[in-house]
């Protein structure tokens, strides 16, 4: 429960919160490979002004978040990661 709760706080603070929202995941009708690099170049800036975006990439890794921008990572820089500490 202590656990929820933390993620609550830091997710209220997170910068990534409100109309930009979208850019952090990919659309449903898919998109174009220069789309997504201008979609995850615009979630990446919010995220590198981002209060919690140290909070929130732990949270990504831990949970093995698949889709989306977290912590101003990618789903493969995520993965890449998590293979760097699991050495």
């Amino acid at each position: 429960m202590a656990t929820r709760f933390y993620e609550e706080i830091w997710q209220s603070r997170a910068s990534c919160r409100g109309p930009q929202a979208s850019v952090f995941f990919p659309p449903a009708q898919g998109e174009r490979k220069d789309e997504r690099h201008q979609r995850e170049a615009e979630a990446k800036a919010i995220c590198a002004c981002c209060p919690v975006k140290v909070d929130c990439l732990e949270y990504a890794l831990r949970i093995r978040e698949p889709h989306g921008i977290w912590g101003g990572l990618n789903e493969q820089e995520r993965k890449n990661v998590l293979e760097r500490r699991a050495g």
